[in-house]
């Protein structure tokens, strides 16, 4: 509930403040001042503006987001030993990768996971759920942690929010002019839009969204090997082979809501058919393999 809460929240303000950026920008209507034609120029400021500041506006609040959503608890002061080897592994990497030093959590979850997020490389957070830290041995977390130390090297979230931002920008824009041509067209209409244009429209984004996903996620599952294979060299590869067998051995980890899935070290998988299109994470076997090939 505080999660749903959380995400009911954060959107309905991301909602007012692109609102009124839109509203600053001149952008009152999509058809043009007889109602007749779509105004083009009006839907793609609209569809930028919510696509891609929608994409950004979320990864500006990703770390907030994130220590609520997952009750992540920050170290500020290590209270123990573990929690102190965390740190100074965590900045070992981060200075071996040329990164800023990121806030280091651990979030109460029985499931083996971790994930990093930030819009900043240099002003990260990395953070491991206590079900990693009892379940792997110190070199399995330590290429772990280093698989997270790489996606903020890459800017990994960053360049996701980039894609998902363009093909949001594109969804909304022919979801849009699909469902004009449509009350035209079909529904006759020729001044406004009738409910033929709104049903069209959101169907044509439902489908369109659908679609979309399938790249955004085909990139998010390369950021994976590419992250392995930054571990690989950060912690070792033999490190980084023996952490993935260990995720093999459990079950694939859903603790993470759907918005902060594709920065964990596991997520959903699936090996083959239609549903490895929508998978964030690539099979356990084949990242191995990867890493085995070099």
């Amino acid at each position: 509930m505080k999660r749903i809460m959380l995400f009911l929240g954060t959107n309905i303000a991301i909602i007012i403040v692109l609102g009124t950026v839109l509203r600053l920008l001149g952008v009152d209507r999509l058809l043009q001042a007889d109602g007749g034609a779509l105004d083009y120029q009006a839907l793609l400021i609209f569809a930028a503006v919510f696509g891609m500041g929608g994409s950004f506006l979320s990864l500006a609040i990703s770390k907030w987001m994130a220590k609520r959503a997952m009750g992540v608890r920050v170290i500020e002061r290590p209270a123990n030993a573990r929690e102190q080897w965390l740190i100074d592994t965590v900045r070992e990497q981060a200075r071996a990768a040329g990164v800023g030093m990121p806030e280091v959590g651990i979030y109460d979850s029985p499931q083996v996971n971790a994930f990093a997020t930030g819009m900043n490389r240099n002003n990260a957070l990395v953070a491991v759920s206590s079900g990693l830290l009892q379940t792997m041995t110190r070199d399995e977390a330590e290429a772990v942690f280093a698989h997270e130390v790489c996606h903020v090297q890459n800017g990994d979230m960053v360049t996701l929010a980039l894609i998902q931002g363009v093909v949001n920008t594109f969804v909304i824009f022919l979801a849009r002019v699909i469902g004009h041509f449509v009350d035209r067209a079909v529904f006759k209409n020729e001044r406004g839009h009738g409910p033929g244009f709104w049903i069209t429209t959101i169907v044509a984004e439902i489908l369109l969204a659908v679609l979309a996903s399938v790249i955004v996620m085909w990139f998010s599952r390369q950021r994976e090997f590419r992250a392995d294979a930054g571990a690989a060299e950060l912690a070792g590869r033999d490190k980084m082979i023996a952490a993935l067998q260990r995720l093999g051995g459990t079950p694939p980890a859903e603790d993470l809501p759907d918005q902060m899935e594709a920065f964990g070290i596991s997520g959903r998988i699936a090996r083959g058919g239609f549903k490895r299109w929508f998978m964030s994470h690539p099979p356990i076997e084949e990242r191995i393999e990867a890493l085995r090939r070099g």
